[in-house]
């Protein structure tokens, strides 16, 4: 049986190892043939490069020694700017399984000024000596973790438990060589670095096996008029994933377009979805979920302007095969706010201009001739939208009612926030004040933290009432961004004013957590069409949804 035949198999047998079979027991068939699979005989030869302390004959380090058994130093650092190789090997073989870890970005007792976040640490393969990468990716988007965040991931492919062991189970065929390395692309190290890289040494590889590959590339903000391209490759293969990441621009939801691919140069795409959410394998929308095939590691809150939704899928049991070429694209259409459409309606079919960002998988014949590259990590972050006033500035008697207001420090966010301790729901109140210099479009907004002992309160600008009341209530510490309006402020000096109106009957006090008063940056159109412009937001404050 030729290695490729076999590869799902595989893929199963591994999961096994895991803990991860039980996904397979809805599907009998498959889950029989992964088993049958244990039982066949297996050629080649089990190798792996590891992290692991070496040492050369004179007990100094040295890479290419032996496992040291006096040491437990088995990870490294790697400097702002530098690479660390982590499998450079002859074939031909296999690789048949990725695992590394790593410290987070949050400073740490063995890093005390932070690490390089995933987003920031570059992923590159290369194939039987090819001086053009063949998966280019950050380490977090190869993994399905988007943005920079640490997710969980449980699929069948790809698992990232606990959201900071780093697994994938894609094959990965080479015939003559082939070398991973990590390239830090922050200005701060990535810190204690572990990985095993499992391979199978062959005696040969069929000339008509492929690749494998995955590319990421991205657009701030996707381009009006032409869909979001993921893959444009002409040979012959079979298309095997998707990791889409999306950061909204606009209120409302954004998925409403579809996938549309072209097999073998057709001119119009032959398979056409139904929309976003529909090629993930989901429904009416997306949420935070995780299953063998698809899910949704990251998703923050729905319809707002800046939300985060990071999905996956996996084309395991169902690969796209082409035999000449293939284009994988998204329209990038979905529901809109009156005030960004020119008729001052909201419908369904608006093309939005969100910030879009993804990695392709495919295997291919020969070299593909997908010519995107991946940017540089600082091109990669996501561009800031948001005039923030920190709250932690703000904590004089002046500024709230009785209770202590002081600064905390907390790792959800880099500069803490302002921690607010009545001791009672009367007079217990806090005001922001922000001045605005020129009249342009903004969203409100509040970056605040959720917990166990927290009240409720009420939203006031310059004595207007906000929205309805904020429940800072949770078991769990945590935070959320809570939107409150969308206006054309006329330059002049603001005070954002909350006010504790109760707790939640579970909540064991009246306390409040604030980082930031945010003005978010709406969508130029929204200047350019001033719906807007000219209403009193005191009379009627809008918040579009």
């Amino acid at each position: 049986m030729d290695y490729i035949d076999r590869r799902c198999g595989r893929f199963g047998r591994l999961l096994v190892v895991v803990g991860a079979a039980l996904c397979f027991l809805r599907s009998g068939a498959t889950f029989a043939d992964s088993m049958a699979e244990l039982a066949r005989p297996h050629e080649g030869r089990s190798m792996r490069a590891t992290s692991t302390h070496k040492i050369g004959p004179d007990g100094k380090s040295d890479p290419n020694g032996v496992p040291d058994p006096n040491s437990n130093r088995d990870n490294s650092s790697i400097a702002p700017g530098q690479r660390k190789i982590l499998l450079d090997v002859k074939g031909p073989g296999v690789i048949t399984h990725i695992w590394m870890t790593f410290l987070g970005p949050a400073p740490h007792p063995w890093a005390r000024n932070g690490s390089a976040n995933h987003q920031e640490m570059l992923l590159r393969m290369y194939w039987d000596g090819s001086e053009r990468p063949a998966v280019e990716a950050p380490v977090g988007d190869f993994f399905a973790n988007s943005f920079g965040k640490r997710s969980e991931v449980i699929s069948l492919p790809v698992i990232v438990e606990d959201a900071d062991s780093y697994n994938c189970f894609w094959h990965m065929p080479f015939r003559k060589s082939a070398r991973i390395e990590v390239l830090n692309q922050s200005d701060k190290p990535i810190s204690l670095l572990y990985y095993n890289i499992d391979w199978v040494k062959k005696e040969q590889i069929s000339e008509q096996t492929p690749y494998f590959y995955a590319q990421y590339r991205q657009e701030y903000p996707v381009e009006n008029g032409k869909d979001y391209v993921l893959l444009d490759t002409q040979g012959k293969g079979h298309y095997v994933g998707t990791v889409l990441s999306v950061r909204t621009r606009s209120p409302a939801w954004f998925g409403e377009g579809d996938e549309k691919i072209y097999i073998d140069g057709e001119e119009k795409a032959s398979i056409w979805g139904t929309g976003t959410e529909d090629y993930f394998l989901s429904a009416w929308g997306l949420k935070t979920t995780g299953t063998p095939y698809f899910g949704v590691p990251y998703f923050d809150q729905w319809g707002i302007v800046g939300g985060h939704t990071s999905a996956y899928r996996w084309h395991v049991t169902d690969p796209l095969v082409f035999g000449k070429a293939i284009k994988v694209t998204f329209e990038h259409y979905g529901w809109m706010s009156p005030d960004e459409n020119p008729q001052y309606k909201s419908h369904s079919w608006n093309e939005r201009e969100d910030d879009y960002s993804s990695v392709a998988f495919w295997y291919q014949t020969g070299a593909p001739t997908f010519d995107a590259r991946a940017p540089h990590a600082r091109q990669r972050k996501l561009p800031g939208l948001d005039r923030i006033i920190r709250a932690r500035d703000f904590t004089a008697e002046s500024y709230h009612g009785p209770g202590e207001a002081l600064g905390q420090n907390l790792d959800i966010y880099t500069d803490g926030h302002l921690f607010y301790k009545p001791q009672m729901q009367e007079d217990a109140w806090i005001e922001i004040p922000f001045e605005v210099e020129k009249k342009e479009p903004q969203r409100l907004l509040l970056l605040m933290t959720r917990s166990y002992d927290y009240g409720k309160y009420q939203a006031y600008l310059n004595g207007v009432k906000l929205g309805g009341v904020v429940d800072l209530y949770s078991k769990e510490v945590a935070t959320r961004e809570y939107h409150l309006l969308d206006f054309w402020p006329a330059p002049g000096k603001y005070k954002l004013r909350l006010e504790c109106v109760g707790r939640n009957t579970a909540s064991a006090g009246h306390y409040l957590g604030i980082e930031s008063v945010r003005l978010r940056r709406r969508r130029p159109r929204v200047s350019q069409y001033r719906h807007d412009a000219e209403k009193d937001w005191r009379k009627n404050p809008i918040l579009y949804k």
